[in-house]
């Protein structure tokens, strides 16, 4: 019975669409909302501008579809083409990132006190949201990237690896020196 309420695995919704194209509306479904988040993440705030770039990401995935390996992990596969998007689209506008929108992540912000109940509480998670913005605003876009795919969408060193295009090892020395970067750019807010 378990077996019947449980999601289908992104292999499977893959292989649906593949069989019937108008199934494909479920990886949109799947994804809509992760991607949107990712971009915005990489500084694509207009949401018109937002909503461009998931368009040709959709696209995109929609066309290639046939040429996903079903070895690898499509959650990679499909940030990967988000993440060739969000660039190209800064390539065409000729502009930079305008930053992270890091409010919403709570995890970043678990150090803080748990009283969920407390305004001053509640007050400084925001004051900290905007510190850790900022801070990751400032950081090498390498660093920046490699700090959101893993501590905001969560992905693996695997993923990540697939993601940028570079080794699981490369992955964790930039996380590493990314979390050093911002850790002392955290300071400076102290």
């Amino acid at each position: 019975m378990a077996a019947e309420t449980a999601s289908p695995s992104d292999n499977e919704v893959v292989k649906l669409a593949l069989e019937e194209r108008s199934s494909f509306g479920l990886i949109v479904e799947r994804y809509q909302e992760k991607l949107s988040r990712y971009v915005t993440r990489l500084g694509i705030k207009d949401s018109d501008d937002r909503d461009d770039v998931l368009q040709e990401v959709f696209i995109k995935v929609y066309r290639n579809l046939n040429d996903y390996d079903e070895h690898y992990s499509f959650s990679a596969w499909i940030y990967r083409i988000a993440h060739n998007e969000a660039i190209s689209w800064y390539r065409k506008k000729k502009v930079r990132p305008e930053g992270n929108l890091v409010v919403d992540s709570e995890e970043v912000l678990a150090f803080l006190n748990n009283n969920e109940e407390d305004a001053a509480v509640r007050l400084d998670q925001k004051i900290n949201a905007a510190y850790l913005e900022d801070a990751l605003a400032k950081l090498d876009p390498k660093y920046q990237a490699v700090l959101i795919l893993r501590y905001f969408e969560h992905l693996e060193y695997e993923e990540i690896s697939d993601v940028l295009e570079l080794p699981t090892g490369t992955v964790g020395t930039l996380i590493h020196r990314a979390k050093k970067q911002l850790r002392e750019a955290l300071e400076k807010y102290e």
